[in-house]
């Protein structure tokens, strides 16, 4: 067992994987927490689709790809709300315009920087975590350190301003401001995870651990806390599936994440649906004899 854990730690390639993969399991969960009980699995959606022309640009320009992509999901996302405050148009129909519209321009700047410089970067769209740089590590660190930062300095606003925007407005919270850091810390998550699942596929790891988690517990710290523990363990579990069975890396750990999420669903102690089936059975019995 200890030879199971230990060999893929050999090599360089999996140690920058496996940090990676725990930093991003972790700053998924606690900003997706918020995602979840705010019901915005969308505008998830929306930002980390839009990012892909800023990936392409960036490279394009020669700069730093996590910059152009953090842009580009700033950008998007402000479009999102000039057109949803300034016109009939509701939220979500304005996040599946933009989405798609931004999606549709990175896919086509992608194909033609492909075609023009001869390589590949299709692995912007499902991530490539096995070919993590130290660069790439230390951005990655350095921007999970910058939103558990700012989570925790303003952990009760965001709380309040979670649960009662109304009442978080009425007491003089800047609910415009705490909209914009929130849009902002999404935004950079999903930067810092390109690398482990890609485009399409970061959205699972920002709304299934705290999914998980939320049929486990009651309270945001703890679904915060549980969903880290989640995010982890589906990260570090995938990773060694990957290595182990030669699997892509980003949606083995999807898949682990999503094999957690049903055996919550179906042995949540408060919330399972066997759980329940067999809590109806016995008090049918009980009442019967």
């Amino acid at each position: 067992m200890l030879d199971f854990i230990t060999e893929p730690l050999q090599y360089a390639f999996m140690q920058r994987s496996l940090i990676v993969a725990v930093v991003v399991g972790v700053i998924c969960a606690v900003v997706g927490s918020y995602l979840m009980v705010q019901r915005l699995a969308l505008l998830g959606d929306a930002i980390s689709h839009s990012v892909l022309p800023g990936l392409a640009i960036a490279f394009i320009l020669g700069i730093n790809i996590f910059i152009g992509a953090f842009i580009a999901g700033l950008i998007s996302t402000v479009c999102i709300n000039i057109i949803r405050n300034n016109s009939k148009i509701k939220e979500d129909a304005a996040m599946g315009i933009v989405f798609s519209a931004f999606f549709a321009l990175g896919v086509t700047l992608i194909t033609v920087v492909q075609k023009e410089n001869k390589i590949d970067l299709n692995h912007f769209l499902f991530g490539n975590i096995l070919g993590v740089s130290l660069t790439e590590v230390r951005d990655t660190i350095i921007i999970a350190i910058f939103v558990l930062l700012i989570v925790f300095l303003f952990y009760k606003e965001l709380l309040f301003y979670t649960f009662d925007k109304l009442g978080a407005e009425s007491v003089g919270l800047p609910i415009k401001w705490l909209d914009t850091a929130l849009m902002i810390l999404i935004g950079l998550t999903i930067v810092a995870s390109l690398k482990a699942v890609g485009v399409i596929l970061v959205l699972s790891l920002l709304i299934t651990p705290p999914s998980t988690a939320y049929l486990l517990v009651d309270r945001l710290n703890q679904i915060m806390f549980v969903g880290i523990l989640i995010g982890v363990i589906s990260s570090m579990s995938g990773m060694y599936l990957s290595y182990y069975f030669n699997l892509p890396s980003g949606p083995a750990i999807v898949l682990v994440a999503t094999g957690l999420f049903i055996l919550s669903f179906l042995f949540s102690p408060s919330q399972g649906l066997i759980t329940e089936y067999f809590r109806l059975k016995f008090v049918s019995k009980k009442t019967i004899s």
